[in-house]
């Protein structure tokens, strides 16, 4: 994925469309506490096994919070959407599948593996995570997200995954190596 970023500033957060930050205060145990969270929309994300490749479809995309942290902002994920709009958590993820990666898949082929939450220091949000297995038949597009998202579809040879895990040279979330791991020990 070609990514050249040029003028990356910081700047106080006004009319946020995706996220609220706050201060929360409370007692605990008897002592007055305060803690900086973000309130963030809740998400799911997509193992996605192509049954003729024997490979995982995952996305590849620019993320400035990781920009600030590697001068690259690249990171390697599971397909993903947040939650927001009035659709199941399945549909949600069956739309990102065609969105992000290119493949129509019934909904009724959308497993659902569990959920947890995620960024807990911080926003709580809760992730839930779907299996979903393509072939090249049910591709329809190239893929690649909507409004302006600038994500690259991947894939990744099963025996690849867990060399993934282990390289701290590539950004990913916690999402995809529990992801991978669920898929070893299933």
């Amino acid at each position: 994925m070609k990514n050249k970023i040029e003028n990356f500033t910081l700047q106080a957060l006004e009319d946020p469309k995706f996220i609220t930050t706050a201060r929360a205060t409370y007692e605990q145990n008897g002592i007055a506490k305060s803690w900086e969270i973000v309130k963030a929309h809740d998400s799911v994300a997509i193992l996605i096994y192509h049954i003729q490749m024997d490979a995982f479809i995952l996305v590849q995309q620019f993320r400035p919070a990781v920009y600030l942290n590697n001068d690259n902002g690249l990171t390697v994920e599971l397909c993903a959407g947040i939650v927001d709009k009035k659709l199941s958590l399945a549909e949600i993820a069956r739309e990102e599948i065609e969105e992000e990666c290119g493949y129509d898949v019934p909904l009724e082929k959308i497993e659902k593996i569990t959920s947890f939450y995620t960024s807990v220091g911080f926003a709580g949000s809760r992730q839930t995570l779907y299996y979903a297995e393509v072939d090249e038949s049910m591709k329809i597009s190239e893929g690649g997200g909507v409004d302006g998202e600038l994500i690259e579809v991947i894939t990744l040879p099963v025996r690849e995954a867990e060399a993934l895990i282990f390289d701290e040279n590539i950004a990913k979330t916690p999402g995809l190596m529990f992801a991978f791991l669920w898929w070893k020990n299933r």
